[in-house]
């Protein structure tokens, strides 16, 4: 997997913004009556190519959003962005929800769907089209979206992965 390489280490330098993806409610009868519990999916970025994401599960709403916010602190990738888009074409699935994402032209904007918008906007995209397809489950759609960003490749990575300079990989 391409992702392994564009890990990030949180450091007190990053300022992350904390974006609330979904809510899940969870209901548990037992005998004296309802427990009721939440589920929160969070991505964190600092709109400038670091994202994670993360699932939080408590009691209450606040709680829940806050376990999800120190999860996405602890899996962060870099993701290469070119004049606020991305830089190729790339698809990925994750579970049943499938993602392809495409790079557009300045002052297009982010054309997407919801945990799709929230992935690309915390990252710091600002012109993209993106399409999802299959499920439309938001825990999967923020996987994939993330699992696409990451394999991701700029000029000067796939340069710096040769050994070669960035104007020999335009020669080709």
């Amino acid at each position: 997997m391409a992702g392994v390489n564009n890990r990030v280490k949180i450091t007190n330098d990053i300022e992350l913004k904390d974006r609330l993806v979904a809510i899940n409610r969870v209901t548990k009868v037992t005998k004296g009556g309802r427990t009721f519990s939440f589920s929160a999916i969070v991505v964190v970025g600092n709109e400038e190519g670091i994202i994670g994401w993360g699932l939080g599960k408590a009691g209450e709403v606040t709680a829940a959003i806050a376990k999800g916010v120190e999860s996405a602190k602890k899996n962060l990738v870099r993701v290469p962005i070119l004049k606020g888009t991305v830089p190729h074409e790339q698809s990925a699935r994750f579970g049943g929800a499938e993602v392809f994402i495409k790079p557009a032209s300045h002052g297009t904007g982010v054309v997407a769907g919801g945990a799709m918008r929230a992935v690309l906007e915390s990252v710091g995209i600002t012109d993209v089209l993106a399409k999802s397809k299959g499920s439309s489950n938001p825990h999967n759609l923020v996987k994939a979206t993330i699992e696409a960003l990451s394999e991701m490749r700029d000029a000067r990575m796939v340069a710096q992965n040769r050994g070669i300079s960035v104007e020999k990989v335009f020669r080709g």
